[in-house]
């Protein structure tokens, strides 16, 4: 898995990059023909990993409940995200998943609810939930880069 790690954990520091220099405002801006924000797709990976990690192995998540409410799939953005949430959410893109991987490492997630997603991929193991989840981290990243272009 150490492949995995390696991937999730630079995906982490490239999108934290990409973010670095804009403004709460700019953050928040939901370009026309977009449903979602920058902001709200760095809560929505910190969300979805927590999900796919922890959630289906039957573990407490290490984010509260109205922050998966508020990033979760199929959610949007209702309200300005202020500078202290900002800065919460990118330390918890930088943090979870270094915690995460201790955990796994240590053998915290030793059962795994089977989940089939939308893309109709089964997961079945902790293996296969953290395999998709660095697929999900691109897709998001790519998300990222366009809304970048038009704030």
């Amino acid at each position: 898995m150490t492949n995995e790690f390696d991937t999730l954990l630079a995906s982490r520091a490239l999108t934290l990059k990409f973010v670095q220099d804009f403004t709460p405002e700019q953050l928040n801006y939901i370009p026309k023909g977009f449903k979602n924000n920058l902001i709200w797709n760095l809560g929505h990976l910190v969300v979805t990993q927590q999900l796919l990690w922890y959630d289906l192995a039957g573990k407490s998540m290490l984010i509260p409940d109205e922050m998966v409410e508020k990033y979760r799939k199929g959610s949007q953005p209702k309200a300005i995200v202020d500078a202290q949430e900002i800065i919460k959410i990118k330390e918890l893109l930088v943090s979870l998943p270094e915690k995460s991987i201790v955990d796994y490492k240590n053998g915290v997630f030793d059962h795994y609810n089977s989940y089939t997603t939308s893309f109709n991929v089964s997961l079945n193991t902790i293996q296969d939930g953290i395999k998709f989840n660095n697929f999900h981290e691109g897709l998001h990243v790519g998300t990222i880069m366009a809304l970048r272009k038009l704030v």
